[in-house]
């Protein structure tokens, strides 16, 4: 018990450099009243204001949307749904960079279009998955003088079905006659061995729902090959985006939108136990999100230390003057 004293009282003596303390650190309580008190998403843009500072001056070019459910704010006898947040994440930066909160996934749709509002997109590519493949999606990113790469499922059948008929087409035809790029990887490890091969063709002429997407330029279709224990799978997922079709650009900025599982999602639920925590309280829940989702990216930025974000954190805890350089990775 000894230890955990002296680990909480370094942060006390720390802290009275910079602040007045008269009462010692604020309690649990405290902080849970403050921070349910706090309009959610006016503090949003406040906390992320930096990141998006950062992802400019560095250069990074792909913006991620996901969204991400907050498993334990539901509540069935307070007839709480579960906090849903939608995220901006900078793949190359590991950077979020923004977050919309929803009441159901559902809400998505409608928390995406406020999320993009927040972003400076000009000269990004911005990726989404099914879910966020709308048209008005899509207008408002070219608008905005971004790029767009959306993901293509069933929730739009038709372009759905336009998009398996026409690269069966092409693959019937060897690619004759059109504009095309191939670009294809190899990577082993764990136990298996994935190839993906990205096909990009100009938008043909004929494309029946050419003018439905604002500035429709190119079909993508990635197909990965797998092979574990001598199994072998093979699945076909489709994109759509205004770029040229580059696929070996594609191809990576497609790879770079699920970075945000392990960058961001996984670090989220195993080193700070988001998925565990409950909390029905809706500005607090979504408060508290941001924070961890802003200290995520601090401890990523501080390159110094090559521990990962577990053990970094905990020298934050140990460490004042570590915990200042971190903060100092903010500056730019």
């Amino acid at each position: 018990m000894a230890r955990y004293r002296i680990v909480r009282q370094i942060p006390e003596g720390f802290l009275k450099t910079f602040l007045e303390l008269p009462g010692g650190i604020p309690s649990h309580d405290t902080f849970r009243r403050v921070f349910g008190k706090l309009e959610r998403s006016q503090f949003a843009v406040c906390l992320f204001a930096w990141t998006q500072a950062l992802r400019e001056a560095t250069g990074g070019k792909v913006i991620a949307i996901d969204g991400k459910a907050l498993r334990r704010t539901f509540s069935k006898k307070s007839g709480l749904a579960m906090l849903h947040l939608v995220t901006a994440w900078s793949s190359e930066n590991r950077l979020t960079l923004g977050q919309v909160a929803c009441e159901e996934k559902s809400n998505e749709l409608t928390a995406i279009p406020e999320l993009l509002k927040l972003l400076s997109l000009r000269g990004t590519t911005v990726t989404i998955d099914a879910m966020g493949c709308q048209k008005e999606i899509a207008a408002q990113i070219r608008e905005r003088k971004g790029h767009y790469l959306l993901q293509v499922k069933g929730n739009q059948p038709k372009l759905e079905e336009q998009l398996v008929d026409y690269f069966g087409k092409c693959l019937e035809a060897d690619f004759a006659g059109v504009r095309h790029e191939r670009h294809e990887t190899t990577e082993t490890g764990h136990g298996r061995t994935e190839t993906r091969i990205i096909d990009a063709v100009s938008l043909p002429a004929d494309f029946a729902m050419r003018e439905d997407w604002k500035d429709l330029n190119t079909l993508v279709m990635v197909t990965s090959q797998r092979v574990v224990a001598a199994q072998e799978s093979w699945e076909s997922r489709y994109n759509i985006t205004d770029h040229r079709p580059r696929a070996q650009f594609l191809g990576h900025a497609i790879r770079q939108h699920w970075g945000i599982e392990n960058g961001q999602h996984w670090i989220l639920d195993v080193t700070f136990g988001e998925d565990s925590r409950r909390q029905q309280d809706r500005n607090g829940s979504a408060n508290l999100a941001a924070v961890r989702r802003l200290t995520v990216s601090l401890l990523q930025q501080e390159k110094t230390n090559r521990r990962g974000v577990k053990n970094k954190r905990l020298q934050c805890a140990l460490d004042p003057g570590y915990l200042l350089k971190v903060l100092a990775s903010a500056r730019f």
